[in-house]
């Protein structure tokens, strides 16, 4: 039905998009797209609330560095879930995704315990992260080598027959 190159295709898209969203999606949480604090499934329901959450996972940051901080991990991962979305350098983005939510996983195992996120599968997405980009480095780095093989090809027999001439 399917042969292996379509469904790594496949995963890999399928990857992308689920990361995409997932940090889209906690993005619209704290900006109250999904509703208030209080409706099922909303952890935060706006910004404030999520600035309370960071600063509760970075303890150790002053006071006046939280809310930098927030703002900093909310930029961070629209323009991640951007470039996964978009595909371009697919590699960068994505173990921009694994680090970005490795810092997550480690804030949140520090501050609250390794019940957490294990519970939100923070640690599972950035293991998922981090393959993704060994997948995608993987196919550039083989089209690479490929390239770079067939580019070398003409001196590798022109080195050939000089040695075999030296040799006679």
């Amino acid at each position: 039905m399917f042969n292996q190159s379509q469904l790594r295709w496949l995963a890999v898209w399928l990857l992308r998009v689920a990361l995409a969203f997932s940090f889209l999606s906690a993005v619209a949480d704290r900006f109250g797209l999904w509703g208030p604090f209080g409706v099922a499934g909303v952890a935060w329901g706006d910004f404030e609330r999520f600035t309370a959450y960071t600063a509760q996972l970075l303890w150790f940051l002053p006071p006046s560095l939280v809310s930098p901080a927030a703002i900093l991990a909310t930029g961070a991962e629209v323009i991640v879930a951007g470039g996964l979305l978009v595909g371009w350098r697919l590699h960068w983005w994505a173990f921009a995704a694994a680090a970005l939510l490795l810092s997550f996983a480690l804030a949140m195992t520090g501050a609250l315990g390794v019940k957490a996120p294990t519970d939100y599968s923070v640690w599972t997405a950035a293991a998922a992260a981090c393959l993704l980009g060994v997948v995608a480095l993987r196919e550039r780095g083989t089209e690479g080598t490929r390239k770079l093989a067939e580019a070398r090809k003409p001196e590798q027999y022109a080195q050939a027959r000089v040695t075999q001439k030296g040799a006679s």
